[in-house]
């Protein structure tokens, strides 16, 4: 073989096997790709959950109490601008008309003793986003604190601090109760959680549908979402109004009991 021919025979060789290469090495390139992929979007599912299940409970909690010591500051430097309007018997009077809540501000602290005893959270003036982000909120339509009629709160059951994780938990003759800053509010359960649709906005009228109710009187609702990590349906609680008490003569028995 000449010189010139076994050069020519070794570049063919060289080049058959560059042929070769190409496409495992195109592939490994694809592989090594995918998997870095695959790890990019793994590790931000991972941050979004954490950002979920933490952070966004870690920033609620703290708008909470945020809003829990707004409202003690102003109770406490004087008569709160939510007074309760007690009649001669120390039930509300219903009758006289009271100012409604102002947007987006905190106005009572809902305590549910079913949830634990250091359960307690602040309840603001409607039910937008932001709003549910510090606290419960408060169906603007619906009656005051104390009224006669149905006053109706809604809160999240999971993300934001999970105000009502538990609140599958609840049964008839649990206590929820309230304070404006003048006067305690202590709510009983008259059943257990009913399961609704989000169009079923019947359940916060001053009489609701299928509450048992048979007429006018002091109502609560409570409202969050169902399922746990869903919103396709709604969890409601009714409640009446069982009894007041002025601040002053402390605690009522349902957080001392």
């Amino acid at each position: 073989m000449t010189a010139r021919s076994g050069a020519a025979a070794r570049s063919g060789a060289r080049g058959r096997s560059g042929a070769g290469r190409r496409p495992a090495t195109t592939a490994r390139l694809v592989v090594r790709t995918l998997s870095e992929v695959c790890v990019t979007v793994g590790t931000l599912m991972v941050l979004f959950v954490v950002y979920v299940l933490f952070w966004t409970g870690v920033r609620a909690d703290s708008a909470m109490d945020g809003e829990i010591g707004k409202l003690r500051d102003r109770w406490s430097a004087g008569p709160a601008a939510t007074a309760s309007p007690d009649g001669a018997d120390g039930q509300p009077d219903g009758s006289r008309e009271q100012p409604r809540y102002e947007s987006g501000t905190s106005f009572a602290v809902m305590y549910i003793p079913r949830f634990g005893a250091g359960w307690s959270k602040p309840v603001l003036e409607g039910t937008g986003a932001d709003v549910l982000k510090k606290g419960l909120g408060h169906y603007g339509r619906t009656a005051r604190l104390g009224e006669t009629g149905n006053f109706a709160v809604a809160g999240h059951r999971r993300t934001y601090g999970d105000p009502f994780k538990d609140f599958p938990a609840l049964r008839p003759g649990d206590a929820v109760v309230l304070t404006d800053g003048t006067t305690w509010f202590t709510y009983r359960i008259d059943g257990r959680p009913y399961t609704t649709l989000p169009t079923d906005i019947g359940v916060i009228d001053p009489v609701p549908r299928k509450s048992g109710y048979n007429g006018p009187g002091r109502y609560l609702t409570l409202t969050t979402c169902e399922p746990e990590w869903g919103h396709s349906h709604r969890l409601i609680v009714w409640a009446h109004l069982d009894s007041t008490q002025p601040v002053e003569r402390g605690r009522p028995s349902a957080l001392t009991g």
